[in-house]
């Protein structure tokens, strides 16, 4: 091959490759992550009862399933959640009761940010507890007592079937979390 093709074959291959630099004018990005937007209905609370030595209004589209002893699981199929009631009577054993329900929450404080301790004092229905709101990726976020004091004791906690990421779960954390609360507002001792 003679010296000016050589030179000319190399000047067309510099000229495409430039050519190919300079036509990319728009810069690739990729795209951002998203979220998925949920929303959930509008809840309705309806009352529960049945044997055991407490009443209370529960979201009409949760599932609820009585275990031993008085104690439920109320089912969010849609979220992949689950509250966890666990009733106990009161037999000069309040002091025991209460330590064990506030052990049960702080022992989150590893992976939450923050437990915030809202109390709830309701003298006409004798109802007294603990909500707490646990934020952060812990594997619950909202727990509570209550108790008359005297003869009743009963713990709540939801629990997601998922890795806990605080961001991911917020809007079924935050729904079930006013569920906790309604349930907790609405309980009355038999």
């Amino acid at each position: 091959m003679s010296k000016m093709k050589l030179t000319s074959f190399f000047g067309i291959l510099l000229l495409l490759i430039s050519s190919f630099f300079v036509s990319c004018k728009d810069e690739v990005l990729p795209k951002p992550t998203s979220q998925l937007r949920l929303e959930y209905p509008v809840a309705t609370y309806a009352a529960f009862e049945n044997e055991c030595p407490f009443t209370f209004n529960m979201n009409e589209n949760a599932v609820i399933k009585g275990e031993k002893d008085c104690g439920f699981t109320i089912n969010y199929p849609k979220m992949k959640a689950t509250i966890y009631l666990t009733y106990k009577p009161v037999n000069h054993n309040l002091e025991k009761l209460l330590k064990d329900a506030q052990k049960l929450t702080y022992e989150h404080v590893i992976k939450a940010d923050d437990i915030l301790e809202q109390p709830y004092i309701n003298p006409n229905k004798k109802v007294y507890g603990m909500f707490y709101r646990v934020s952060g990726n812990a594997a619950t976020n909202a727990q509570f007592y209550v108790t008359d004091s005297v003869k009743h004791f009963l713990t709540g906690s939801v629990y997601f079937y998922a890795k806990p990421n605080f961001d991911s779960i917020l809007p079924a954390a935050d729904y079930i979390r006013n569920d906790m609360q309604t349930l907790m507002e609405t309980l009355k001792w038999k």
